[in-house]
Parts: C-alpha cells; structure tokens; sequence
C-alpha cells in the first residue's frame, strides 16, 4: 500500500471515529438525582456473622447483635422478628433459645408458630407481645464475649449475625448441612438460607431524563451486587405502579451476577431485560432474557436509552438481595420538577395503638387487679391518650408520675369473677382517634389456686401414696384446684434427687421424657398432666428417701406472660424385701427349707405306703426327685447385692 491510500484509510477511519461515541458514558447524557419511588429488600448478607449445623442439639441457639441509630432517642424502633421452619414429616421442632443483644429499647413484635421458643436480651429493654414466650432480661451482660459465652453454656450455637438498623428478620431453623460447628463469625458473611433481614432504611432510588429521546417509555434499572457466596439462587421481585394516566410503556431491567435467577410480580406490563433466566407469577415457565447486559451503571443507562426511553424513572443499587420490593406513587409522568431531598432519617411514626394495647398486662392478687403502663412506652410510640378506664369508665387510671396505673376490687368497676378467673374490659380514648380503643383483660387469682403433685404405685391412680420400692414403677400426676377450662397447665420439668451421693436425675424437660425408662401419659378427663417413670438400683448405700419435684407454667388466652410454679413431695424408698411390701432373705430361706423338708417327708411317705401295698413280685429301682428351687429363692438371689436407685440405671452387683 503506497503512501497516498495508507494516508485515506487513516482518515477514514477517524471520520468513522468521529461519527460514534467512544465509550456508553459519552454517549448517555443522565444526571442522576433522588426520585420518588421506594425500594425495599431482604438480604442475606450481614456485616459479621456465621451459620452452623447442628443436628444433636437439644437447644437451638441463635444471637443477634443488633444496632439502632439514635437519631430520635425519643422513639423506639420496632423490629419484627418471624422465627419458622419448614415441615419436616411432622417430626417436633426442638427448643430454640433467641438472644438478642440490644444498644437500646425497642419493641418486638415476635413471631414462631408451633416452635418452643424462649427469649433472653440485654442490656437494653425489650417490649414485646408475643403469646407463649418466656424471656429473661440480662442486665449484666454487655460484650459479645459474654453473651457468646452465656449462650453456649446454654445449647448449641447454630447461627450468630450482627445487624444495622434492621426493620424485619426473618429466622429459618432448617438445617444448614454445608456449615460444620463451631460458629465462627465471619465479615461480610452470607447467612444462606438461615436469615433474611430487611434493613430499616429503604436503598437510595435515582432517576433521570435521557436527552434526545422523545415518547413517554420509562426505564426501571435494578442492580444487585455479587455477593460473599457464588451460589445458585432466586431473587422475588416485586414491582408496584400506581398509574394514574393511561398505561405508559415500561421497561424493568435486573442486573446480577449470572448465577441469580428473577421471579417477577408485577401489576404493569412491561418490557423484561434480565441476567440469567427469569419467570413471572401469573406464568411459572422460566424465560431467558436474549440480551447481555453491561456490568456497569453507564452501560445500564445506555440499554434503557437504546430502548428508547425517555426516563429513567428508577435506578438503584443493592447488595445481594433475596427479595426486592419497587413501589412507584406515580408513572408515566416523568420525574419532578425539582428532585426530592436525600431523607437521611426515617420520619416520626404515627400512634400505634394495636402495639400500645399489647403492653397492658393485668395482674391479680390480695382481691385487686392492677394494670400498668408507662409514661416512657407511650412516648416512644409517639401516641396521645385522653383517657384509660375499666368497662365501668367512673373507674379513671391514676396519674403516679412515670406511669398510669389502673386498678379495681374484684367486686366493683364491672369485675366478672368466674372460676378463679377476673375478666374485665380497658378502654382507651386517643387524641388521634375519634373512636375509642378496648381491649378484654383477664388474669387467674392465684390465691386460691393450689397445685398438687401425687405419686401412684398403679396406672389407675386410684391410691395416692408417698413410698416407692426400687425396682417399681411409679406414676405421677399434677393437677390444680380448682379446675378451670381456660387456664393451660404445662409440664416444664421434673426430677428427682435422691440425696448428696447421687445426682439429680432429669425425667422431664419441656413436656417430653428425658430418658428411656420415662413415659409421658395422656392427661386425665380433667386435664391433670401425667407420666411414669422406673426406679432401678446400681450403687450403695441404698437410698432411704427422695425428693420429687415440678416445675409447671400456667397462661391464659389473653396473657403474654406465664406464670411459674414449682409443686414438690417427699418420697420414702424402701428396698425388696422389706415387711409389709415383700419378704425379707431369713423369710425367704425358711419358707424354702420348709418346703423341701415337707417335698421330702411326704416322698417318703408315699415311698412306704407304696412299698407296703404292692405285690413282691413287682418291685421296681427307686427314682430320686429333687425339689425345684422355688420362685422367691432365685427372686431372693437375685435380689441379693441390689443397692440404691436411680432412674433408669442398669442393676449391677455391689
């Protein structure tokens, strides 16, 4: 190629340079600015955590550490906490121990259909008003260290997660084979399918207008970052549009690592570009989006103006999500006049009186039921109350200073007293609400309720009785007088300590046997709880008495406490053998010797009857025939060496 055409082909290859940009950037003129819509998400990722697999553990442990920004000391967040599993043939979820560490006082709205759940936080206060939960508060724990520390000593730890802000965790207790004890808390750890978390502040939304693009089609650009983990799984996403104008065209990109896979719920149709394979809820079968999208914010924008749209309603980015929620007020309008400002703090929550009601606990003792609620939770639920009364509204709540205390003679203020059982009505009037609020409250006077713990030496619980012998079976039964239908009594624990020398043996821990010799029995027609349990000997000195004790909660329907009692006998233990119950060794060898001294007298007697009577001729050879040894001296033999007892322990020798 001479001088002359090397010289044309340069030119023109800069004259077709000219003509098309050099990069997407140059070519997509967008000022991004804060815009209207709201995106929510779940993720799985937390700032330091871990997930362990533990499949013998009795007790199933998980920690949050969790932190609240202080922007508005005067309101405590709410957090809401779902706790489930998925079912496993019917097979009984284990007990789960929730500790959540807290830098302030929230309210706690929890939730764990079916799973036997208890709480414990520090050091911060935890309203909550969930049913059938037990919680204790630990005042004087405060480092990580130490709640790791107290946790473990109390179950196997499964899952640990430190968390900002969060406005909803989700709690998965399905097993997480792929990660072996012990928990190590990892940065930037991706909880799996252990935790979900939505965090209390929604992502930043942007949006522009694309110059040079005419029409009303309007762009929604989600991003989601690649994550700790490269796995396999799909991100829900719902989108929302309220248009109010027609139905603009729209087009809703999803950009993710390729290993993501979309299922979309949308109430607009719209265009689909997508990463990986995508489906949509009204149609299953999956779809594969034919375009590959850029990896970057300005390729992004470019594929929203190469489909020719006029805005960019929505652009956001987010860490690895599970779930995405877009919600727009507003579409096929374009964007605002002037952007909406960055909200850098939530605003203040309007008075949440459903929550407020659940604070109001009432308790019943000396002929009074008395209600409290503090000054400080009704602030911090920024709620305005005019009046709160019992059903008979001359019955006015006291003002103590720090709180409002509302309280009445079971005979006055429209008590109903029905079986130990005062039930009663509260009425709030808020400033904010025209109409007043009522709740129904009742509460068990508990002094004239009594519990019972009787042992039974026979399945029909005929006879009470206060000895056991080693090596019997006993039966037991708790019951409470009076009877009453609404109240449930539950079995938390039973055991029995036969003295210093032996350890306490465990034969009931949260309603189920603790060992194999324990039987859980079905209720009486009353509803009296009921098991049985065998006593065995395997060490001296033999034991002379036992102590059998219970520990039972009682609730009502409307109660979000329990309320504990412990019931206790003592227990005489006597040895086989001893009068009045079996016969004792001297006794046993006597009536042994005897009979074989009666076997033999009377052998011989027959002998010379026979030998007298018959003819001589024939005599036959004489047969000898030992007396069997009878049941009560192989009963006694075997007993011999027999030494003090212990559920379910295996008899040895001394």
């Amino acid at each position: 190629m001479d001088h002359s055409a090397r010289f044309l082909v340069v030119a023109l290859l800069l004259a077709i340079g000219s003509l098309s940009p050099t990069s997407l950037a140059q070519a997509v003129h967008c000022d991004l600015q804060p815009g209207d819509p709201e995106v929510t998400y779940f993720t799985s990722q937390v700032p330091h955590g871990c997930v362990a697999h533990v499949p013998n553990a009795t007790v199933e442990v998980h920690i949050l550490f969790l932190e609240f920004s202080r922007t508005l000391p005067q309101v405590s967040p709410l957090l809401k906490v779902t706790v489930n599993m998925s079912k496993q043939n019917g097979i009984q979820p284990r007990e789960v121990l929730l500790v959540l560490s807290v830098n302030q006082a929230i309210f706690l709205q929890l939730q764990a259909p079916g799973i036997p759940l208890h709480l414990a936080y520090g050091p911060g206060y935890v309203f909550y008003g969930s049913l059938g939960v037990d919680s204790i508060h630990l005042q004087n724990i405060t480092t990580k260290n130490q709640f790791l520390s107290w946790a473990g000593a109390r179950g196997a730890i499964a899952s640990v997660a430190e968390l900002n802000d969060p406005e909803s965790i989700i709690l998965h207790l399905d097993p997480a084979p792929r990660s072996p004890p012990p928990c190590s808390p990892e940065s930037h750890k991706d909880m799996g399918d252990t935790l979900e978390w939505q965090p209390r502040t929604g992502a930043l939304v942007q949006g522009c207008r694309l110059e040079g693009v005419a029409g009303h089609k309007e762009a929604h650009i989600v991003r989601v970052l690649p994550g700790s983990e490269a796995r396999s799984r799909t991100v829900n996403v719902k989108v929302d549009l309220s248009c109010t104008s027609g139905s603009p065209e729209a087009v809703l990109i999803l950009q993710g690592p390729p290993y993501l896979s979309w299922f979309i719920d949308t109430n607009h149709t719209m265009q689909i570009l997508t990463t990986g394979k995508y489906s949509f809820k009204i149609f299953p079968e999956e779809n594969k989006s034919e375009v590959d999208l850029p990896d970057s914010r300005e390729g992004l924008l470019g594929e929203a103006r190469r489909l020719n749209a006029s805005v960019v309603a929505s652009f956001v980015e987010l860490p690895q999500a599970t779930a995405i929620s877009l919600q727009a007020s507003r579409c096929g309008s374009g964007l605002p006049a002037s952007p909406t400002p960055t909200r850098t703090t939530p605003p203040r929550e309007s008075c949440n009186p459903e929550l407020l009601m659940t604070l109001l606990q009432p308790k019943c003792t000396n002929g009074t039921m008395t209600l409290g609620l503090n000054k400080d939770y009704i602030l911090s639920l920024s709620c305005n109350i005019i009046s709160l009364t019992f059903w008979d509204s001359s019955c006015q709540a006291e003002d103590t200073g720090n709180q409002f205390i509302l309280h009445s003679t079971y005979s006055s203020c429209g008590m109903k007293v029905i079986e130990n059982v005062i039930n009663n009505e509260v009425i709030i009037n808020f400033l904010s609400s025209p109409s007043p609020m009522r709740k129904k409250v009742q509460c068990v006077d508990m002094d004239g309720l009594s519990l019972q713990l009787g042992l039974y030496v026979t399945p029909q619980f005929l006879q009470p009785s206060d000895t056991i012998e080693l090596g019997q079976q006993g039966f037991v039964q708790v019951s409470m007088s009076p009877s009453i239908p609404e109240l449930t009594l539950t079995l938390d624990s039973c055991q029995l300590d036969l003295g210093p020398e032996a350890d306490a043996v465990e034969l009931i821990q949260s309603e189920a046997a603790k060992a194999s010799c324990v039987s859980l029995l079905s209720p009486s027609p009353r509803g009296d709880k009921r098991f049985s349990f065998l006593l065995r000997g395997y060490m001296v000195p033999t034991p002379k008495a036992g102590i059998l004790n219970c520990s039972v909660y009682l609730f009502l329907g409307s109660w979000s406490q329990k309320i504990y009692r412990t019931v206790t006998m003592r227990l005489n233990v006597i040895s086989p053998g001893v009068s009045g119950h079996t016969l004792v060794l001297p006794a046993v060898l006597g009536i042994t010797f005897g009979a074989f001294l009666i076997g033999a007298l009377l052998t011989a007697a027959l002998w010379y009857i026979y030998s007298h009577t018959r003819t001589p001729s024939k005599r036959e050879p004489v047969v000898a025939v030992a007396a069997p040894a009878s049941s009560e001296s192989s009963s006694t033999n075997h007993s011999i060496g027999s030494t003090q007892s212990t559920p379910c322990s295996t008899s040895s020798m001394a």
